[in-house]
């Protein structure tokens, strides 16, 4: 097993997943001038300022190949989308030209041969960027963003309160208590139990991981984030169930006072009742004044092996996933760039990078570096131990135990 530990300003790196889907057949695929330029990108919260920069791209695009009609299908983030590309890699004529995909699923996808090799030369993309795109020392997608983690409070409610953003873990479970009492329609934080990237940096923070779930530091970790999954911060009955993507609904629309959101969640904030009432600080760790390890993701943009317009959708990727329109992904959804080129530009000019800058250079932490991972996460391990514990229908020794003994068979039971 190989596990990933990110420091400074090193960011995401990549490649895992799950039970491989079967083999991609070698017919299919071509290199068309002309047509229609398929392309699967994620849905959002709130898509419309996505959509708004994607089609800036296509109108560029298409005006420099008028015989070419770009086409863009919105898909979920939710586990069905492995069985959509399996779908793809698998039968040419559903495949798409052009895909966007999290880092954490290119084992599975490389190892499909779903995708095309791609070449980055030219690129200003740090040695570990490249490697979050790479399997055996071939590229399969330009890193498009990269996704870390920080905390959202609300600036109203912490100065109606007297309230100080929170220094440790400890304190910001106490003050998501405190805003709770004195403000019962708020929750005083919004955590979920099926929101895995939440949980993690509480079980990293604590020494624990995910391939040592019943450790003694990954039990503090999960003992720290179940304790917000209660009645007096965020009632389990109605966020026990809460993914990520409803923890940034519940933050925007107001109902929370605190969140563990994405510099990627900042559109959906702005969009919300929350927006200009909000600050963004690292999510802290176990000692004061410390910062918790982040999930460090993000998402690449790659050539299907059955693209029928190779050299098209080759040059589009080129061209959305470039630094003008990384930036323009910032600007409209708080996506941080892979080019450091772009990344450097606007740390210059935008406070709101700040923490999540600190929050890599403090030290990110990745999934298992095999496709174990996506066997564990399409399970719900990590969802159905907090769920159990914050429930309770187990002990953080029981569901530990369990959640330990799931990982360890993942991996084949090595």
């Amino acid at each position: 097993m190989k596990f990933l530990s990110y420091t400074a300003a090193l960011l995401a790196a990549a490649l895992v997943t799950a039970c491989a889907p079967s083999t991609a057949p070698t017919t299919g695929g071509g290199d068309e001038r002309t047509g229609t330029l398929q392309v699967w990108l994620y849905d959002e919260p709130n898509r419309a300022p996505k959509e708004k920069v994607v089609g800036e791209a296509i109108a560029e695009f298409t005006a420099k190949h008028p015989d070419v009609k770009i086409q863009v299908t919105y898909i979920p983030t939710t586990p069905a989308r492995h069985e959509k590309f399996k779908g793809a890699f698998n039968d040419p004529a559903s495949s798409p030209d052009v895909a966007e995909y999290g880092n954490t699923d290119l084992a599975e996808y490389a190892a499909a041969g779903g995708f095309s090799e791609l070449d980055l030369s030219g690129l200003d993309l740090s040695p570990d960027l490249v490697k979050s795109a790479t399997v055996d020392g071939k590229a399969y997608g330009l890193p498009w963003f990269i996704g870390i983690r920080a905390l959202f409070y609300r600036t109203d409610v912490f100065t109606e309160l007297g309230l100080k953003p929170p220094a440790s873990l400890e304190e910001l479970a106490t003050t998501a208590r405190t805003i709770r009492q004195k403000k019962p329609d708020l929750y005083g934080i919004a955590v979920g139990g099926e929101y895995t990237f939440g949980a993690l940096p509480f079980v990293w923070a604590h020494g624990g991981d995910i391939t040592s779930l019943d450790s003694e530091g990954a039990r503090k970790g999960v003992t720290a984030y179940t304790g917000l999954l209660t009645d007096e911060v965020c009632p389990p009955q109605a966020c026990a169930s809460l993914t990520g993507g409803k923890t940034v609904e519940l933050f925007a629309s107001g109902k929370a006072a605190m969140g563990i959101l994405g510099n990627f969640s900042r559109s959906a904030v702005d969009a919300g009742a929350a927006a200009g009432k909000y600050a963004v600080v690292p999510l802290p760790g176990v000692s004061p004044g410390s910062v918790a390890p982040a999930f460090s993701g993000g998402n690449n943009l790659g050539v299907l092996k059955n693209a029928k317009h190779s050299s098209l959708a080759k040059e589009f990727v080129r061209l959305l996933g470039g630094k003008p329109y990384q930036i323009k992904m910032f600007e409209a959804m708080g996506n941080l760039p892979t080019l450091t080129s772009a990344r450097d530009e606007l740390a210059a000019k935008e406070p709101f990078l700040k923490p999540f800058l600190e929050t890599v250079t403090s030290g990110t932490r990745f999934v298992p570096i095999d496709p174990a991972w996506v066997k564990i996460d399409n399970q719900k391990v990590i969802p159905t131990l907090l769920q159990k514990v914050a429930t309770g229908q187990a002990t953080v020794e029981v569901a530990t135990t369990e959640a330990a003994a799931a990982v360890k068979g993942a991996f084949g039971g090595s």
